[in-house]
């Protein structure tokens, strides 16, 4: 069996199948656009060439890959070209172009400062699907003669193999986008598992959002208004900038049902809705750039889909908080109930038995004893009453609860917990703008005592009874001096005379000091 050697390709077919070996050895697409620039130039023995990529309207380049200049002189040379004179007569008609001096040409304008001179050029559109990519650009070609229809033959057949590479290695890079957005979404379950600390996970959310997409920030708008941004994050230089436009934009724009993508103050925005039901959130915004990957079409349902599976897991995490509430709620009331029904009901019987038996005893010191024992259980089922009143508070802002908040703060002034009783409807029959009155006079009646009583115990009731509205603070220091100062006292007595009331300062038995403050309800 005799073996017959592989055909002769030629010099310039093989040179031609080693770039095309090269430009198709990676997958990332920067690499791959500087793979095909050496390509390009190694082929044709170019000593500068460029690769630049168009913008979405085709009329510019927005990306210029470029070999042969080293560092120093980029940096001289300033701004990379934006299209114009020479190289955008390929973009005006995308097809090859051959010269042996590209100064000669109508269209030439001339070079920057510091750029280095050049002549000989030869210019050639990659295609992707029949659509411009961008244009390869190759000048100098080495010898100091022009290029030939060898080279600009070779280069065309390396443009339409650099298309597919250049589409495989995009949708590489779609596919890595989408791991890492799936992966993004799948951390959301983890982030929001309760007990959710809120604000810290819509930071982590806008923060993830903003490092898979590229965006220049990233802000969650909430339902609140213009002025009640949830979260948003703006790392690059200019963030007062970029966060000036997302304030704008909040100001101008109402989150609708689709995806949008509109201009504020010359930023790109994408804004995303939030279809969700429980949480207080309506869209997802993204500040980006023109020309960005983010405002691409798949790119847009990427984030449109890391922005529903916000939107489902923040409802899910608000679902369990209301279930956790609506427990506790539950929960609340049936001890409310037991409070109500079985233990004031045998504190009230046994009440009523201890008045039968001093009834029977007559008057003496049995008869008293029992009676201290009676008012003992009143106010017991007093006090029980007020912790039923505030078990079924729903939202802990009722006038009760404020009451029993105000006091508490006081505590570590005080060094003790004064005893609050609270009796009537207060909740339901004390006007809003009545129980501010009623809450500021507390407050000076127990920061009086915090600071001049010295006292020891300290005792507050508020009473609702008809048209009448009570509040007295007892304690037991040092008592009234034989001069009292009125300069806090003078705004609570100032209230009561407004409100067609009354203040009083009375000493207590066996010692301290009385404020009583009276008015009427309406």
């Amino acid at each position: 069996m005799t073996h017959t050697p592989p055909p002769d390709l030629g010099a310039d077919a093989r040179s031609l199948l080693g770039a095309v070996t090269a430009i198709s050895s990676d997958l990332d697409l920067t690499s791959v656009l500087t793979r095909i620039v050496e390509a390009a130039t190694a082929l044709t023995g170019a000593r500068y060439g460029a690769l630049g990529v168009l913008d979405r309207q085709g009329d510019g380049l927005v990306e210029f890959v470029t070999t042969g200049l080293d560092e120093r002189t980029r940096e001289l040379i300033g701004d990379l070209p934006h299209g114009r004179g020479i190289l955008g007569v390929i973009i005006e008609d995308p097809s090859g172009l051959r010269l042996a001096d590209l100064t000669a040409h109508r269209a030439s304008v001339g070079f920057p400062p510091n750029h280095p001179p050049m002549t000989s050029f030869l210019g050639m559109p990659v295609r992707i699907r029949g659509t411009v990519f961008g244009n390869l650009y190759l000048t100098e070609k080495a010898g100091g003669g022009p290029f030939t229809e060898t080279d600009e033959g070779l280069v065309e057949e390396l443009a339409r193999t650099a298309g597919y590479v250049i589409s495989n290695a995009r949708s590489f890079a779609l596919s890595e986008r989408r791991r890492q957005w799936l992966e993004a979404s799948a951390e959301l379950a983890e982030l929001l598992q309760p007990p959710v600390d809120l604000p810290t996970a819509l930071l982590q959310i806008v923060s993830t959002a903003r490092q898979v997409s590229g965006a220049r920030a990233v802000a969650l708008w909430s339902s609140l208004g213009a002025d009640h941004d949830t979260v948003s994050t703006a790392p690059d230089a200019d963030d007062d900038r970029v966060l000036a436009v997302l304030a704008e934009a909040r100001r101008t724009l109402d989150a609708g049902s689709s995806v949008v993508t509109v201009e504020v103050d010359g930023a790109p925005l994408v804004v995303v809705p939030l279809r969700s039901h429980l949480a207080p959130v309506t869209a997802l915004v993204a500040v980006t750039q023109r020309d960005a990957g983010l405002l691409d079409v798949q790119d847009r349902e990427l984030f449109a889909g890391f922005a529903d599976q916000v939107a489902l897991s923040l409802d899910r995490t608000q679902a369990l908080a209301d279930r956790q509430e609506l427990a506790l709620i539950s929960d609340r009331e049936r001890i409310a109930r037991d409070l109500h029904d079985i233990v004031i009901q045998r504190l009230f019987a046994t009440g009523l038995q201890l008045q039968g038996v001093a009834a029977m005893t007559g008057d003496g010191p049995v008869s008293e004893r029992l009676d201290r024992s009676v008012a003992e259980l009143d106010d017991t089922i007093k006090a029980i009453r007020g912790t039923i009143f505030e078990l079924q508070d729903r939202g802990g802002e009722s006038l009760r609860a404020r009451i029993r908040s105000l006091v508490k703060e006081y505590v570590p002034v005080l060094g003790f917990t004064p005893v609050v009783r609270t009796s009537g409807p207060l909740d339901t029959a004390v006007p809003p703008a009545l129980g501010a009155q009623l809450l500021a006079v507390l407050r000076e009646a127990v920061s009086n005592v915090a600071r001049h009583a010295l006292a020891d115990g300290c005792e507050v009731d508020v009473v609702l009874g008809g048209d009448l509205l009570e509040l007295r603070v007892a304690d037991d220091g040092v008592g009234l001096p034989g001069e009292v100062s009125e300069s806090g006292l003078r705004n609570g007595r100032r209230r009561a005379d407004d409100l067609g009331g009354t203040l009083s300062l009375e000493p207590a038995t066996p010692r301290g000091t009385v404020l009583v403050w009276r008015v009427p309800l309406s």
